[in-house]
């Protein structure tokens, strides 16, 4: 199978490498100049995944028309901030294509998610999106991971199977493709409560109620946005949850970790400068979208408050208990 690869960073090599184990030949498309000649160049991104170096079959472009033309499956996994302006630059060259969604998120200015972003800007129902406990540095060691594939066109998740699932990658479908979002993008909101418990010295206990009220609410929202709320039992719901929550890796978390210890403005700006916290971002929109839908999920008011309205981290051990 031919395949066009939107993104360079950690997750969209981690993919690339799911993709040649299973022999496919992948074109990855960077509008970075300069990381484009660096992948050509060492065939490794040394600052996002430094442990898995390309192959030299895999081509690396800047050429949107190149990334697509002639391909079999597009895949975007790129920042949610990009996407919009992705799509745009893409229109030209897509005649019918199948894109696959790697990517995270709810677009800011819109509150729309990555799916209906690409439908829209792309006329396409040809969509499926991939969401599940799965960090990039994880994905290339080829141990066992787990994905929700989400679709509505039964040759989405009959392509995506073929581009993905091998003896260490395992999908479970579902129609549900807002669902699978939400819990995708929600879980990156509660990892910054979780981060927060870490630097306010919360014990393994609380986090453990963190996490099972957390449940509760994505299934409240879940349902607020007409969704399947068994969702929130999948891989893209609970399992990604558990991952996201629970590990240094997420920046998510870590970006928590930095406002519960009380870390100062400069740090956590510095921070923000340096890192793509999609949870950050991720909560103003969801914020704004239960708003609009008179819809009150405490959990998210209250990280909200603390986030952007810089209210004491302390309120949320207090809020764990007395949450209704």
């Amino acid at each position: 199978m031919r395949i066009g690869l939107f993104g360079a960073g950690a997750y969209g090599i981690a993919l690339c490498s799911i993709l040649r184990n299973n022999k496919h030949d992948v074109t990855i498309w960077t509008k970075i100049e300069s990381e484009k000649e660096e992948l050509i160049k060492t065939r490794c991104n040394k600052e996002k995944l430094p442990s898995y170096k390309l192959d030299d079959e895999v081509k690396i472009t800047s050429d949107i028309k190149e990334a697509i033309q002639d391909k079999d499956l597009l895949i975007i996994a790129i920042p949610a901030a990009y996407v919009s302006s992705l799509c745009d630059d893409m229109k030209p060259y897509i005649k019918n294509n199948q894109i696959l969604i790697a990517t995270k998120g709810i677009e800011q200015e819109t509150g729309l998610f990555i799916s209906e972003i690409v439908e829209n800007k792309l006329n396409t129902k040809n969509i499926a999106v991939i969401s599940g406990p799965t960090f990039a540095t994880d994905l290339v060691t080829k141990m066992p991971a787990g994905l929700s594939i989400a679709s509505k066109m039964p040759e989405m998740l009959l392509l995506t199977r073929e581009a993905l699932q091998n003896n260490y990658i395992k999908l479970r479908d579902t129609t549900d493709i807002i669902g699978v979002e939400i819990c995708g993008s929600i879980k990156n909101v509660i990892a910054l409560a979780a981060g927060m418990l870490a630097g306010l010295n919360a014990n393994e206990s609380t986090k453990a109620m963190l996490l099972t009220e957390a449940v509760h609410d994505m299934e409240n929202i879940l349902d607020a946005f007409n969704c399947d709320k068994k969702t929130v039992k999948s891989f893209s719901g609970i399992g990604d949850l558990i991952l996201t929550c629970t590990s240094t890796k997420s920046r998510n978390y870590s970006f928590g970790k930095l406002v519960g210890s009380n870390k100062s403005p400069k740090e956590i700006k510095e921070y923000l400068n340096n890192t793509t916290v999609e949870g950050y971002y991720t909560l103003e929109s969801i914020y704004k979208l239960l708003k609009d839908k008179k819809v009150t999920i405490p959990i998210i008011d209250l990280i909200y408050e603390i986030i952007v309205n810089n209210k004491n981290p302390n309120l949320l051990l207090t809020f764990l208990v007395f949450k209704s």
